[in-house]
């Protein structure tokens, strides 16, 4: 008995059910004040202490238990833990000064330069160690990210959209992989590019990585990459269907379709398409964010294909067809945690448990998403302190770059035939 419980005391496993409390705290947030604890944009008043303590003490409570559970050291976890969660919180601030904020910047952004600047301007001491869990938190985010998935989505996109979305992220992915491959970038990192060019940014870089395992300093810089490109994007996206989209149709409805399943599917980040097709137009922004939503949806389809093949990947490189214990095995249990959150989160808001409180959104999602977002800053801030500058300016690093770029060019035609074909000619 003691054998079977031990197999469960790894950092999968361990993760996961930490997760599980967080889950049932989310699925309680429509009776908990102000739909639960809420990252705090400004520190200037009491309510965002409030939160902040609540934040703290959830996440201090299990790195604890999981460092106890997988026999790491607890000594001294206290005061590194706070040193990480301080930096988390400002990189959460900064992000959300309207200035920053308009330019579409993500928390997780400043996460990485701040825990950068940390490792690369002083030593790292012994003492804040131990709370340097880039992993741990990563998997705990990715977990709380499929809360935010549900299936309703998949209706609510349309059969066009939808269509769209495995079109392009298919072709995305693999040109995005074999170019990658071809500049010899790792495969871990090459699957993490290829994710986050293809299907929603931060978030599919991240759960790719926990996935494909992936360096830490890597996805460090692919996530900056994302950030620092998505910005151009912006304003470069809305420019170009102006430019082009009125070649092909006088119809103005048709030119909003086509121009916001253009944007929606090109730009990196959820704000970034939101503030992209603003640009173009209201109609436009309300198909881009439809277009955007599926293509969230599907990060999951992804992952699990992913985890499959490395699964089914012999320890000579060739693919085979292992039974079903070695796939079990090897496949990453966090990623069931993804799928089981989508999966309840989405019954119990199709039974109509879970009520939406605006313009289909739910208090309970909105707080997993909180959550999920938490913990990958935080994650973000111990990847940071692990790497150094060295690290990011490598030829390696400079090969990701091109690649990324390539990809990115590629996504911009690709999605402009494909939502002209669905959007204006079917």
């Amino acid at each position: 008995m003691k054998n079977f419980f031990r197999q469960f005391l790894v950092e999968d496993w361990v993760t996961t059910l930490l997760s599980l409390p967080i889950l049932v705290l989310c699925g309680c947030a429509y009776y908990l004040p102000g739909g639960g604890p809420k990252v705090p944009a400004t520190l200037l008043t009491q309510s965002a202490w409030i939160n902040i303590g609540y934040l703290f003490l959830i996440a201090l409570v299990a790195l604890y238990i999981g460092n106890r559970l997988l026999s790491r050291p607890t000594k001294g976890l206290f005061w590194s833990f706070v040193v990480v969660f301080a930096v988390s919180m400002l990189a959460q601030v900064v992000a959300n000064i309207p200035f920053i904020k308009r330019f579409g910047f993500e928390a997780v952004f400043f996460s990485v330069i701040f825990g950068l600047l940390i490792r690369n301007c002083f030593r790292i001491p012994e003492w804040l160690k131990p709370a340097i869990q880039g992993e741990f938190f990563i998997k705990i985010g990715v977990v709380c990210l499929g809360a935010t998935i549900l299936f309703r989505d998949f209706v609510a996109a349309g059969s066009l959209a939808l269509v769209q979305g495995c079109v392009v992220i298919s072709c995305v992915w693999f040109f995005a992989y074999l170019l990658s491959r071809r500049l010899r970038v790792d495969e871990a990192s090459a699957m993490t590019l290829s994710s986050g060019v293809s299907i929603c940014g931060v978030s599919a870089c991240i759960t790719a990585a926990g996935v494909a395992n992936t360096d830490g300093k890597r996805l460090s810089y692919i996530v900056s990459v994302v950030l620092i490109i998505v910005v151009p994007m912006i304003y470069l996206m809305p420019y170009l269907a102006k430019l082009i989209v009125p070649l092909l149709t006088d119809d103005v409805a048709t030119q909003n379709a086509i121009a916001g399943a253009w944007i929606g599917g090109t730009v990196d980040t959820t704000s970034g398409v939101g503030a992209a097709s603003a640009i173009y137009g209201e109609e436009a922004n309300k198909i881009a964010m439809i277009v955007k939503a599926t293509q969230n949806v599907l990060i999951g389809v992804v992952a699990f294909c992913i985890a499959t093949y490395l699964a089914s990947k012999s320890a000579d490189g060739k693919i085979r067809r292992p039974s079903l214990r070695i796939v079990w095995d090897k496949f990453p249990k966090f990623v069931l945690g993804f799928v089981l959150a989508s999966l309840v989160f989405s019954l119990l808001q199709q039974n109509g448990i879970f009520p939406d409180f605006e313009a289909r959104k739910l208090t309970e999602t909105a707080l997993a998403k909180r959550f999920s977002g938490f913990f990958f800053s935080l994650a973000f801030v111990c990847i940071g302190m692990d790497t150094r500058l060295k690290d990011i300016v490598s030829k390696d690093n400079r090969n990701i770059l091109y690649a990324f770029l390539t990809a990115q060019c590629f996504n911009i035609v690709v999605t402009f035939f494909v939502a002209w074909l669905l959007f204006g000619v079917i």
